[in-house]
């Protein structure tokens, strides 16, 4: 065979082994073979809990196998790049946490991925308000006391967070800021600890995620203060929003939601989404998500890049702001 026509073979068969494995994604992720949705923090806290909620019925629609992973570190972002690299399959999705996706990029002294560009949106799961407690001894009880009381002992206040750069710790800047205080951050390394010195009094408040901060408020450990959305919430519906109780410009809220490699096939991905919001609008989610706090987030894959970029912008203005690394 001459040199010519053994290129030309080679080429075909190169040619043919692509579109084998173009066909062999749907396929695959169709297969019966298992759905790796990952997470890029530490099982037990309230992202991987509600990946797992999600993950339950989501693998009940698609009549597969969804098994939650736990990739952890440099805020979700290790979870993220191995996404990045996973083969466009539709086995590998991530649940995307909003702090990952919106924060990490300006705090990080290298983000491994570019979270506007470099994961296709699939849908949104829900959103998330922080809610601020106090440990129950403050010589303060609501938000204009506590203001008050900040401005008479600049900087003698002190507020947790699970790290520098963490969604509760923007929180207590913006809130600085909006309010025009001087509190002192201390950083931990999770929420639990943080919350566990609120309790004890080590420090002496924190803003918390609400479907575990309420734990803590039902069980009289500490005491709620406001929540950080526009509006109430649901599950709290006696107490005020940050805005309501006398911060001005003040809406801050968190979203999970679902991404998958750049080149994975359009069909999978729509079988996703609408998989996701049959999730989601079910009566039974519907329910849950009410009881313990989470915000409903309908929307469309367009609705969650347009949300990650104008969160880039917000928190990217915060960060340089208070100059955090």
């Amino acid at each position: 065979m001459n040199t010519s026509r053994l290129n030309r073979r080679h080429g075909l068969l190169a040619a043919l082994a692509g579109l084998a494995l173009v066909a062999a994604g749907p396929a695959a992720a169709q297969s019966g073979q298992p759905i790796k949705l990952v997470v890029g923090y530490a099982a037990g806290g309230p992202v991987d809990a509600s990946a797992r909620l999600f993950a339950v019925e989501w693998s009940k629609v698609l009549g597969q196998t969804v098994v939650v992973e736990n990739r952890v570190g440099a805020g979700g972002a290790i979870g993220g790049e191995s996404v990045v690299k996973a083969r466009p399959d539709g086995l590998t999705v991530f649940y995307g946490a909003s702090p990952t996706m919106t924060i990490s990029p300006h705090v990080l002294p290298s983000m491994p991925f570019k979270p506007a560009t470099d994961l296709t949106p699939v849908a949104p799961v829900l959103g998330y308000t922080n809610m601020l407690v106090i440990n129950k001894d403050q010589p303060f009880k609501t938000l204009p006391e506590l203001i008050a009381y900040a401005k008479a002992n600049p900087g003698k206040l002190s507020y947790g967070s699970a790290g520098n750069g963490a969604s509760n710790h923007l929180s207590g800047e913006l809130f600085a800021a909006r309010a025009g205080i001087k509190m002192t951050h201390v950083p931990y390394k999770g929420n639990a600890p943080a919350m566990t010195d609120v309790i004890g009094g080590q420090i002496n408040m924190m803003f918390d995620i609400i479907s575990t901060a309420k734990t803590y408020v039902d069980s009289d450990k500490v005491l709620p203060v406001a929540v950080t959305s526009k509006k109430r919430n649901k599950a709290l519906p006696n107490l005020p929003s940050m805005e309501e109780a006398g911060v001005p410009n003040y809406d801050v809220g968190g979203w999970y939601a679902l991404f998958v490699p750049n080149k994975t096939d359009p069909a999978l991905i729509k079988r996703y989404a609408e998989a996701s919001d049959k999730v989601m609008n079910s009566p039974t989610m519907k329910a849950k998500l009410a009881e313990l706090g989470y915000d409903e987030w309908h929307g469309t894959a367009k609705d969650v890049s347009d949300r990650v970029n104008r969160e880039l912008k917000l928190w990217g203005e915060v960060v340089k702001g208070i100059q955090i690394k």
